[in-house]
């Protein structure tokens, strides 16, 4: 077998993206990603993570000269300090179903992150933000992925397992109806108890005053998330670069904001789910792709929402303010003849954080896929510990 770096070299990139073409091709729930969207993972001149950090990636071939494998590692020197041991990342794994090919990936990731001061793997998982590119499929592989989220072989947890990485946590998507979810009855008492007190005002996005949602997305999330292990705050040019990005497929009435007087104190942000017509475009964004994204939306492809982001600010937790922006975001739907979305997948809930899984079975989501990212210590002999559990601020 040989390991080859693909760098800027256009054959190895192409077969890069191509492999999944093979390993895929009996498999009706993976969706083709964008091309583009792989690759600008890797440009430095798109993705800001190489800021603060590097990425490298390689392709695995057989004696005969056919791509077997692909992986890729990357740390961000940020990030990696925050953690008990300096942990990189690998990511973008993709391999037949040999061990021996496997480990030569798992072991080009280990040695690459050792010698850049790393003491540990995380994968596979994205060279950036957690909510895209994140964990290996290990339950639910009848359902389609969701927009940039993996779709990977049910016998990769054993290639991973057997190297010897670890389940560090685990991350699942649940789904539930938007118009007829079961919804306990004490979850609605506590919304309508927020809805009916003056403090609090609830607004949909408004495309023409996306600068001002941006600001108060960052404010939001760098209270109630940037405290947590690997998560970092996000500044004002990140905010809007997310937000900016999301303009062209924003329906305004699901992405939802909570206000305590002029204060921002939450966030919901829900889109339409893309990849039911990004699966028709055969991982390309051309000019015919983008005519034949638009004319798909226009005929209502899309019936599916999924939940990118949600957060509260830690003063205004546990006071119903959670409840009642979901259920917002499910009254508009309801108000609306007109709505086409008949499901929400809420798509990145760790094992870790107790108090949403809680919520989300609340309002009726139920367990539709199963995600574990997994961790490896490069030092055999150390004690192994899972993610830590969050808790509320005053616990």
């Amino acid at each position: 077998m040989t390991l080859l770096e693909v760098g800027n070299d256009p054959t190895l990139r192409r077969e890069f993206l191509h492999l999944p073409l093979r390993l895929y091709r009996h498999e009706t729930a993976w969706i083709r990603p964008l091309d583009k969207d792989i690759e600008e993972v890797f440009d430095p001149q798109k993705n800001p993570s190489f800021a603060n950090g590097e990425a490298i990636r390689w392709i695995l071939q057989d004696d005969g000269g056919k791509t077997i494998g692909r992986v890729a590692a990357f740390v961000d020197y940020e990030k990696a300090k925050q953690e008990e041991q300096p942990t990189g990342g690998m990511g973008f794994f993709e391999c037949e179903n040999d061990p021996a090919a496997a480990s030569v990936l798992f072991n080009a990731c280990r040695d690459w992150l050792k010698a850049k001061g790393m003491e540990a793997m995380d994968g596979p998982i994205n060279f950036g933000e957690r909510d895209t590119w994140w964990g290996c499929l290990v339950g639910g592989f009848e359902h389609e992925p969701t927009y940039k989220m993996p779709w990977t072989l049910p016998y990769y947890p054993a290639l991973f397992e057997q190297y010897g990485f670890r389940d560090y946590f685990q991350q699942y998507t649940y789904v539930t109806p938007i118009r007829a979810a079961v919804v306990t009855p004490g979850v609605e008492e506590r919304a309508r108890r927020v809805y009916q007190n003056p403090a609090y005002q609830f607004r949909h996005v408004e495309k023409s005053n996306w600068k001002k949602y941006a600001d108060d997305l960052r404010t939001i999330y760098n209270l109630a998330w940037a405290r947590h292990s690997g998560v970092k705050p996000m500044s004002e040019e990140k905010a809007r670069e997310l937000v900016k990005s999301a303009l062209p497929i924003l329906d305004e009435q699901l992405t939802w904001f909570a206000y305590a007087g002029d204060d921002p104190v939450a966030f919901f942000v829900v889109l339409p789910e893309i990849n039911q017509i990004v699966k028709y475009l055969d991982g390309q964004f051309n000019l015919w792709a983008k005519l034949k994204f638009l004319l798909l939306k226009a005929k209502g492809v899309m019936t599916k929402t999924f939940g990118v982001s949600f957060g509260v600010v830690p003063d205004h937790q546990g006071k119903g303010v959670e409840a009642a922006i979901a259920l917002r975001f499910r009254q508009a739907g309801r108000d609306n003849p007109d709505f086409p979305y008949e499901t929400l997948e809420m798509n990145w809930v760790g094992d870790f954080n107790p108090i949403m899984l809680r919520f989300v079975k609340q309002i009726g989501g139920e367990l539709s896929k199963t995600y574990v990212t997994y961790r490896y210590l490069f030092d055999r002999n150390k004690p192994f510990k899972r993610c830590p559990v969050i808790k509320r601020p005053n616990e």
